[in-house]
């Protein structure tokens, strides 16, 4: 059974950086996915069999903490927080990063955006059809297109639990030599056509309130019930 006090979680953002180079997938923990994880068991193999799961939430660490986990991070990590890391070092060196996910406008104002900040790192994108689930000549397409690139580095975001199913899903399909991360709303961090909240609300581990007043309609069951959950299932699930 999926339960937070046995995973390896990655504690610090020096343990990240330390990672070997090669082939690895990187995906995240929250309180929300979390919650999901333990309805969806295809989700809970994906973050319990990557090779690094970052806390991308202070209700992780506290969690982790308060049950005495396996794992306890000194901080949180957020996906955008790898995602930067990961992209200053492949700027640092030159490489390819390839972007699968999100719809071809963001890709887009994505490849614009690295263009500036990242001028050493070649982008290739690919926008995947707007659905639930693919064709397998859909994920053929996906896994040929990545796999033509031969990419330094691989975004996947589809918002999760889709991103990391599908990732570990066709992992072994993917001939490449880097390291992969299911970031999600990153993308659109990056691309600008969503903003983060202020620093301010970040270090008091408040991003979830401030997304939670910007969108109540869309994020009040995941903020409000799925907080609730999320301290119900550590206490009584582990």
């Amino acid at each position: 059974m999926f339960k937070l006090k046995s995973l390896s979680i990655v504690e610090s953002m020096d343990e990240l950086m330390a990672l070997p180079e090669g082939k690895l997938l990187i995906n995240t923990i929250n309180a929300h996915s979390y919650n999901t994880a333990l309805k969806d068991h295809l989700f809970a193999d994906a973050l319990e069999n990557g090779d690094a799961l970052i806390p991308d939430g202070a209700s992780i660490v506290k969690a982790c903490r308060w049950i005495h986990a396996k794992s306890r991070p000194k901080e949180r990590i957020a996906g955008w927080d790898l995602f930067a890391m990961e992209m200053e070092r492949l700027n640092a060196k030159g490489g390819k990063c390839f972007f699968m996910g999100s719809s071809e406008k963001v890709l887009a104002l994505v490849k614009k955006r690295a263009e500036v900040d990242y001028p050493n790192v070649m982008v290739e994108t690919f926008s995947p059809p707007y659905k639930p689930e693919f064709t397998d000549e859909e994920n053929k397409a996906i896994v040929e297109a990545i796999n033509r690139a031969d990419p330094d580095l691989l975004w996947v975001g589809m918002t999760a639990p889709k991103q990391e199913k599908w990732t570990y899903r066709h992992w072994n399909e993917l001939d490449i030599h880097c390291h992969v991360g299911t970031v999600g709303a990153v993308f659109d961090f990056f691309a600008g056509t969503a903003k983060r909240a202020p620093l301010w609300w970040q270090r008091h581990s408040l991003e979830w309130l401030y997304r939670l007043l910007k969108e109540p309609k869309r994020m009040w069951r995941r903020y409000v019930i799925g907080n609730a959950l999320f301290l119900w299932n550590i206490f009584t699930k582990g």
